[in-house]
């Protein structure tokens, strides 16, 4: 069932004062604390098919394309803030990366808050963010910030949603030589950024919006996931009988993402159909899929990553879950030992819809075997340059 524009109503009318809104998160947040937090004392593993992380996949090589623009805005953005910068900086160590959360309330946010800045400030902070994705991607971000507006006007709940409420944080140094990294976090999008020298991750990125498009209001017209949307449904409604039968794992949703926030260890099976079953005209739906996800990442960088993504195509899995009819709402994810992409929709939350829709999409993406958050590059670089 889908929603239209003419249904985006809010499930609270009646604005929240910062005191009830307190009150709420006690209750309502508790719960996902606790796991937040247990979570952050696990030590980081990866996500994996069966709880063993497969070696080796990703080695330290050059690629090619310079960070110095990443580096450049990321030294700019820090310039910008002055005597607050100390609010967005951390050691590369620390784990603070992990407690990301797509959560609306303010579980354990770090950084600095881009609501707070000057204009001046969070064009810089812009800037960091449009050196590291493509136009397109950039764009994406951008489109999930200003329905995050929407969703404050058609909700009233100024104190929970807006359009700058995301946080940034750099850790270590920006270098082009030393390894370095940053992230944005909040609402529907956090994006975890990795650099080692002319290497770049970005995952985990989580990337949702709720509503997916905006009827009216300030950001009137904006829309996100259309095309996540249909070269999912495309891939699957192309498949044969056969093919559709071994996809599908339930008529079911799930009511998220499988690998969302506090999920870095997750051990999600290999499921649904291989690539390597698919005819040249599905190969290239399913390749179409995965570029609209990875190249996100800047010009150059995103070639770099669909290169190791090709290299896994015959070990790569196609699971869907939901209906491939036209108005249907359903489940996908494309997942292999380098890449893990997933696509969800869902309830409402902010909106008051108790079946899931078009007007709430969650997406993640991780590197699986380790590499999140880079870990597995600054591993090696560890073990190289300090023999630890």
């Amino acid at each position: 069932m889908t929603t239209t524009p003419s249904t985006l109503r809010p499930r609270q009318k009646t604005p929240v004062s910062a005191r009830d809104l307190s009150s709420q998160q006690d209750a309502r947040t508790k719960g996902m604390r606790d796991i937040g937090l247990a979570a952050m004392e696990t030590p980081f593993k990866g996500v994996s098919g069966d709880g063993k992380i497969v070696p080796g996949l990703f080695p330290i090589r050059r690629s090619g394309v310079s960070t110095q623009p990443i580096v450049d805005a990321a030294k700019a953005f820090l310039a910008s803030l002055g005597d607050k910068a100390a609010t967005a900086r951390f050691p590369l160590e620390s784990d603070v990366l992990r407690s990301w959360s797509n959560v609306h309330m303010f579980l354990m946010r770090h950084g600095a808050l881009m609501e707070d800045m000057s204009d001046a400030q969070r064009e810089a902070a812009l800037g960091l963010l449009r050196a590291t994705l493509s136009a397109d991607g950039f764009e994406t971000a951008r489109k999930i910030m200003r329905l995050n507006e929407s969703i404050r006007e058609i909700t009233q709940r100024d104190i929970e949603f807006g359009e700058w409420l995301y946080w940034v944080s750099i850790l270590g140094e920006p270098s082009t030589e030393q390894p370095w990294g940053w992230q944005i976090d909040g609402h529907h999008l956090i994006v975890n950024v990795f650099v080692l020298g002319d290497q770049v991750v970005v995952t985990p990125m989580f990337m949702g919006s709720e509503p997916t498009w905006a009827p009216e209001g300030k950001y009137a017209g904006t829309r996100v996931f259309e095309a996540e949307q249909e070269h999912g449904r495309a891939l699957m409604q192309a498949l044969s009988p056969s093919q559709r039968s071994k996809a599908l794992l339930s008529v079911d949703l799930p009511d998220e993402v499988f690998t969302a926030a506090y999920r870095d260890n997750f051990e999600l099976r290999y499921e649904g159909l291989r690539f390597d079953e698919l005819t040249a005209s599905q190969s290239i739906l399913a390749n179409r899929l995965i570029e609209t996800y990875l190249r996100r990442m800047r010009a150059g960088h995103d070639e770099a990553w669909l290169a190791d993504v090709r290299a896994h195509l015959d070990e790569t899995y196609f699971a869907w879950m939901g209906s491939a009819d036209a108005d249907g709402v359903f489940y996908y994810r494309v997942h292999s030992p380098v890449v893990l992409i997933e696509f969800d929709h869902l309830k409402g939350i902010a909106l008051d819809s108790d079946v899931a829709s078009e007007q709430h999409i969650h997406t993640v993406v991780r590197t699986p075997n380790g590499n999140d958050y880079g870990r597995d590059l600054l591993r090696q670089h560890r073990e190289t340059a300090h023999g630890t």
